[in-house]
């Protein structure tokens, strides 16, 4: 089926569904680096056009790829709430924008929708959005989630504590944890990505992680971002697993890029479900993985399949949902100019990549970032946080500096989370904010200067350091 549109007395038609969702979407680098993207403005304003004409229904009946030759789309479809659907399936794109922004379009009325809402149909009605659309739309949805401790309540901001090490030392890794948690980092996780894959890098950096977090009675959750079998193998000499890591992205063929599936992630999550009920921990909740996720994985592995970036990461969400995360979260920037130039591409992503997750019921953050080679400085970050902050995003990043000098990107700091939760008037999650208030980190949700309890803390580490592993 062909979609066509006339913008100022010139025709333009789109062969596909596929064709009409990559021309509709904003400038990216990526999509013109598969040749799929709008050949220019007028191009991209007719496709939008056009697109905001199709009923949300048909985008449901129409694959973007052939279910009988990719999991993800049989998935999708399998898992699709057809009942639900039925009360927006006569709605076009455009009327469905109109009403994602209604006011009386709350977060009670949205959520019976999550699993009737495709990633496609998501996808779709974000390339109708403008930024403050965006930001607007996702704003009104809250999806919590709970694993040692409680994200995504209103009124909160969770931080990841990334102390990565560019030799993986554990006393490197140990000193940068308890440097973020004096800052109030920490809530949402603290991950580790290890520069060695290795199971016996991971069962170290896991044992250590395990200690610090029993030792301070740290009401978080602790995780390696290695590979997925590699941290279950890691599970099984025992180190102990909080949350089962792994990138994930929106085609078969990218997921197996990857080294993994959806049989092996779901074999990962009834593994680790086990593992907890095994150990003695007050869990305060049964959700047990962490998704990275990023828009270009699947042009960059070559299995996108002629569609865009913004779809695919799209349907990369839609993978994330199978197994009812704890935390996942887009990369913005991570992969570099060649699928996202500048800090407005940076920035369209993330708004959009946020809204589209929030929309699908998914409790998302975002690592706010960009390499050392595209057109973006540490003004870009700043900008984005503000934006998804308004726009209630579960959680970010916290790196000594914003410099990860283990995996060579600017990102967000330890700082940084101080500035946003003291501007939004946000706290941690409420265990852990508990715990700071304990500990004497924090007062009344503002850093302490009690500089007695902080070398009380350090004294403690100190004693880690010391401690045999």
């Amino acid at each position: 089926m062909t979609y066509s549109a006339t913008v100022r007395g010139e025709r333009y038609t789109f062969g596909d569904l596929a064709c009409l969702l990559a021309k509709a979407n904003d400038e990216k680098s990526g999509d013109q680096l598969a040749g799929i993207a709008a050949a220019d403005q007028r191009e991209r304003v007719a496709a939008k056009m056009a697109l905001a004409d199709v009923p949300l229904r048909e985008i449901v009946q129409r694959p973007v790829i052939d279910p009988d030759t990719d999991d993800v789309s049989r998935a999708i479809l399998d898992h699709h709430d057809a009942g639900g659907f039925a009360s927006i399936q006569s709605m076009t794109v455009g009327e469905f924008r109109e009403f994602l922004l209604r006011d009386d379009t709350t977060d009670a009325v949205l959520k019976p929708l999550h699993r009737a809402i495709t990633p496609e149909i998501a996808a779709a009605v974000a390339k109708l959005m403008s930024n403050k659309d965006l930001i607007v739309a996702a704003s009104k949805i809250r999806n919590v989630t709970r694993c040692r401790n409680t994200m995504g309540l209103a009124g909160t901001l969770g931080i990841r504590l990334q102390p990565n090490h560019p030799a993986d030392s554990l006393d490197g890794i140990l000193l940068s944890t308890l440097d973020g948690l004096l800052f109030g980092c920490g809530d949402a996780v603290i991950g580790v990505n290890p520069a060695t894959e290795s199971v016996e890098t991971v069962g170290s950096i896991l044992r250590l992680l395990q200690q610090l977090v029993e030792t301070l009675h740290i009401p978080t959750q602790t995780c390696v971002l290695s590979h997925v079998t590699t941290q279950l193998a890691a599970m099984e000499r025992g180190a102990p697993v909080d949350l089962l890591f792994q990138s994930i992205a929106g085609t078969q063929r990218a997921n197996e890029s990857f080294g993994t599936g959806l049989a092996q992630l779901d074999e990962g999550r009834q593994r680790v479900l086990e593992h907890h009920r095994s150990r003695d921990v007050a869990w305060v909740g049964s959700q047990v993985m962490y998704f990275e996720t990023g828009q270009g994985s699947a042009l960059s592995a070559e299995a996108h399949h002629g569609v865009d970036q913004l779809t695919l990461e799209a349907r990369a969400y839609g993978v994330g949902r199978l197994f009812d995360p704890f935390l996942i979260n887009s990369v913005i920037g991570f992969i570099g100019p060649e699928y996202l130039y500048d800090e407005r591409q940076i920035q369209r992503a993330g708004l959009e990549d946020h809204f589209m997750g929030k929309l699908l019921g998914l409790p998302m953050g975002c690592d706010v970032c960009y390499t050392n080679h595209a057109d973006a400085d540490q003004n870009t970050t700043d900008g984005l946080l503000v934006m998804l902050t308004a726009a209630g995003c579960n959680f970010y990043m916290g790196v000594p500096c914003a410099d990860d000098v283990m995996l060579n990107f600017q990102t967000t700091s330890y700082h940084d989370a101080v500035s946003l939760r003291q501007l939004f008037h946000l706290q941690p999650a409420p265990e852990f904010a508990g715990w700071l208030e304990s500990k004497g980190i924090s007062w009344n949700g503002d850093p302490a200067r009690n500089v007695g309890r902080r070398e009380e803390l350090y004294r403690t580490v100190g004693g880690l350091l010391e401690a045999p592993r």
